[in-house]
């Protein structure tokens, strides 16, 4: 086991949970976190974890078969600097092919808008897959050319007994420091231009978009909701509403949304409460969770899911797993998802282009030198 999340390198393993069943997903969860307090602890979740808080059911085969939660108490800690990629091992083109066909995309986008108008939700994220069948998956040097890539604030490098899975996500899901939470999430994506004014107009296009304004100022209402639940009264606080961030190769509109924890609130407690984000659901989230099962391709995993280190203070920082490779070992199997939130002001035709957009450092991490 080799993990690399943010600027922190570990090891081995000296202990660890994995569930992929409901009974006892919480109480076995706390209990793992309890048991190693005051250490590192590398935790990670599944979107799948959703039909264990509300009363749902996904159809899809789980494909990847990446477990619904994966604690790891990891045997050593090492500077960042020790990570090594060696030498390349793999010189083919990996050659990703859709289980969403664009027609197919563009159709079920339509289906979406007559929900909308029907009144059934007002925002949905929809995702599809991309997958490739690749032997002797090159993962260090792969995500050494993605993190090179995107420079996102929230990477993850994980070598695992089953997966390998390589994260370039921007952003945050949840942040706790003491106890205060923050949630960030990101609405609103556009391609960065070569030419610095075309550059700068794309940014500023983005800043005033009203419907990606409007988008993401639905899911900061929806963070804002999900954290009330385990917040003191009156502490939850918009404290940055759609300011557009830039990134390598993107600009993205972020908003940050905090609140003071009651008392006695679990690592558990938190998670029920607020996932999966919003900005990976829409809103309101449970009808658009049981109809996006219905019409996304693919069971989506770990995409949509969130990899976080907890500290030994309790602290801890969870991403939203986007911008990601997953690998299975066994099925030299690798695969991505990308989507992006429909409302009713969607065109399909340019929310099939964004969801390239965020595909591209995927694809081109991928490519031969």
């Amino acid at each position: 086991m080799e993990v690399v999340i943010g600027e922190h390198h570990f090891k081995g393993i000296h202990d660890q949970w994995v569930s992929t069943e409901k009974k006892n997903l919480f109480t076995g969860l706390d209990e793992f976190l309890v048991k190693y307090l005051g250490k590192h602890i590398l935790i990670f979740i599944a979107y799948d974890v959703k039909n264990y808080i509300e009363d749902l059911q996904t159809n899809h085969d789980n494909e990847i078969g990446f477990p619904h939660i994966h604690c790891i108490i990891p045997a050593k800690r090492y500077s960042f600097e020790g990570f090594k990629t060696g030498k390349k091992t793999n010189d083919n083109h990996i050659q990703f092919k859709p289980k969403t066909s664009k027609k197919n995309y563009l159709e079920t986008i339509g289906k979406i808008k007559n929900h909308i108008q029907k009144g059934d939700f007002y925002e949905a994220n929809f995702c599809y897959e991309w997958v490739s069948n690749v032997e002797n998956f090159d993962a260090k040097n792969v995500f050494e050319k993605l993190s090179n890539l995107t420079q996102a604030p929230y990477k993850v490098y994980a070598d695992l007994e089953h997966h390998y899975v390589l994260s370039a996500s921007p952003e945050l899901f949840l942040k706790k420091r003491g106890d205060r939470l923050f949630s960030s999430p990101i609405k609103g994506t556009r391609k960065r231009m070569a030419n610095e004014s075309s550059d700068n107009q794309i940014k500023k296009e983005l800043q005033e978009n009203t419907k990606e304004r409007a988008e993401n100022i639905m899911i900061v209402d929806l963070v804002r909701n999900d954290l009330s639940k385990i917040a003191k009264r009156d502490s939850v606080k918009v404290e940055e509403l759609c300011q557009v961030y830039t990134f390598k190769n993107i600009h993205q509109m972020i908003s940050t949304i905090s609140c003071d924890m009651k008392k006695n609130v679990t690592f558990s407690d938190i998670i029920k409460a607020t996932f999966p984000m919003g900005s990976m659901t829409g809103a309101p989230k449970l009808r658009v969770m049981e109809l996006m099962d219905q019409y996304e391709s693919s069971r989506r995993g770990l995409y949509s899911g969130s990899i976080g280190l907890i500290k030994p203070n309790g602290d801890f920082d969870l991403n939203v797993v986007i911008r990601t490779l997953i690998y299975n070992k066994a099925k030299q199997l690798l695969s991505f998802h990308v989507g992006g939130a429909i409302t009713i002001q969607s065109s399909a035709e340019e929310e099939y282009e964004e969801t390239l957009t965020k595909a591209a450092s995927l694809f081109k991490a991928c490519e031969n030198d």
